[in-house]
């Protein structure tokens, strides 16, 4: 098959695994997307595809914007998607990184086997859903006031690890070592604050969760040795963001950038990819409050780990450092940064497609990973020192009924996606029809019965929201970002207990 009809969208066949919408009327770049034909088929099923195709006409985009593998509706901006804008002739755009700032997902390791869990699963899911605040609103492990909230904005893990929340190694193993020094805290609103001041340690509501997993698969022997990484090990999966902070903070700015830069909105095809110019005040202003909602999710993040380690403790009877229940790696999965890449040029020095260009040449970009992965390979200055040789771990969650997947930065990833691949298995069916295809109770006992996976939630709906039906097949997921050189498989995991809002 050469191309692939979806409606009034056709793409082309570059290779095996990448399909490209080629470049027309408005669109300043062409659009790439990554997947199998099967995912394709799903892919094509909603929006995803307008979507990607509307958003190559934002300013400054670079190369082509790209859909992965998990790719799916979203709100202007796919699910799944990456855009790369020029940062000094560009622009960014809330939509095209999303509500749910810095939205991602960290893994503890432990030293504990599938065999010390078994016969007290239910304890440790009863154990963990009663200490650890979830759901809709308020309550979280530390409710603290205006003045600590400002710090935890500004300093991230920093304010963690000052505060007994966390150790050094934990800072070691996350992304940008769990700050980003960018934050402006004076640009988030009031508002946005108060929500945030009472969820700092909780996972929210949706498809949020903490699950115990076991591992499974080793696909990579000496990657997962580096990583600490063997079969039959426990680990622990923590899904989350920045709560109501960051969801306040991003639809400030889409009003703001509404406002402010209506002429720009009027040339874009889905007001939703509202963007405000590179350089302009506005964009500034967003991104000092974006960095500032990463780091508050990284603290959420950190302070769910740290009541984690407690409540293993009280199960198990044994301190969290004899269980080795250290950090693997924390990743965000909805977030904007500025990041240097190699761009092809033109002869009059404009950036094109790689196929096009003349010459290429480093530039700073606004990279948007919307529902997307960072995968730098082994070598990036941005890599903490213990994966520098490695690369980075990336976490990749199936459905509560599906394994989990750690991968490794592969060698192609800076080529093909400004060193990005997907970030979870992506939705087949809407919250609304999962309700009304699923009983939440029903799924409870069928994973319990037949998979012996201990769920707990807030409400039944919950449950049949996040039923393992409503997602997509994360295997062949990975299968296509192994098969791409996006990111490398390493280890599969499967789940054993999950908590959810």
């Amino acid at each position: 098959m050469d191309t692939y009809d979806a409606g009034d969208v056709t793409l082309r066949k570059v290779r095996d695994y990448v399909w490209e919408i080629p470049k027309e009327g408005d669109m300043r770049v062409p659009a790439r997307v990554l997947a199998s034909e099967s995912l394709l088929d799903e892919i094509s099923d909603d929006k995803t595809l307008e979507q990607l195709k509307n958003s190559t006409q934002l300013p400054g985009i670079t190369k082509y914007a790209i859909c992965m593998p998990d790719g799916h509706q979203g709100y202007g901006f796919p699910v799944g998607g990456v855009g790369a804008m020029d940062a000094e002739n560009g622009c960014i755009s809330p939509g095209a990184i999303g509500y749910d700032i810095n939205c991602g997902v960290r893994m503890m390791k432990t030293n504990l086997t599938y065999d010390d869990l078994q016969g007290r699963e239910e304890e440790l899911v009863e154990a963990l859903f009663a200490n650890i605040p979830s759901g809709l609103g308020g309550g979280g492990v530390f409710e603290g006031t205006i003045d600590d909230i400002e710090n935890i904005l500004d300093h991230g893990m920093e304010w963690a690890l000052a505060n007994d929340w966390a150790v050094p190694e934990d800072l070691e193993h996350c992304e940008d070592e769990g700050v980003r020094h960018d934050a402006d805290p004076s640009k988030i609103s009031q508002k946005a604050k108060d929500r945030g001041k009472n969820q700092v340690g909780s996972l929210g509501s949706g498809n949020h969760f903490l699950e115990v997993q076991r591992v499974t698969d080793v696909y990579r022997d000496d990657v997962a040795a580096e990583f600490g990484l063997e079969e039959d090990q426990i680990v622990v999966l923590i899904h989350c963001g920045s709560r109501g902070l960051g969801h306040q903070t991003c639809t400030d700015y889409l009003r703001k950038i509404e406002k402010t830069h209506a002429g720009l909105l009027k040339q874009l095809p889905d007001k939703e990819l509202a963007a405000a110019p590179a350089g302009s005040q506005l964009a500034d202003d967003y991104y000092g409050a974006m960095c500032a909602a990463i780091n508050f999710a990284w603290v959420n993040r950190q302070l769910i780990m740290h009541r984690t380690r407690q409540v293993f403790e009280k199960v198990f009877g044994r301190d969290w450092q004899d269980m080795e229940m250290d950090l693997l790696y924390d990743v965000a999965h909805n977030i904007g940064k500025k990041e240097v890449h190699e761009v092809g040029i033109d002869a009059d020095g404009e950036a094109v497609p790689d196929e096009d260009a003349v010459d290429f040449e480093e530039r700073e970009l606004y990279v948007h990973r919307k529902g997307a992965t960072r995968a730098f390979p082994a070598g990036r200055p941005e890599l903490p020192p213990a994966y520098q040789g490695v690369g980075q771990p990336i976490i990749i969650p199936g459905s509560m009924g599906a394994g989990s997947y750690v991968l490794r930065g592969g060698e192609q990833s800076m080529k093909e996606t400004f060193g990005s691949t997907a970030h979870g298995a992506g939705r087949l069916m809407s919250r609304t029809q999962a309700k009304k295809d699923y009983w939440g109770g029903d799924v409870q006992d069928e994973l319990r019965e037949q998979q012996h996976i201990y769920v707990k939630a807030q409400s039944g709906a919950t449950i049949a929201e996040e039923a393992p039906g409503v997602y997509k097949d994360v295997d062949e997921v990975v299968r296509v970002s192994d098969e791409l050189g996006i990111g490398d498989k390493v280890v599969r995991t499967f789940p054993v207990c999950n908590i959810k809002g």
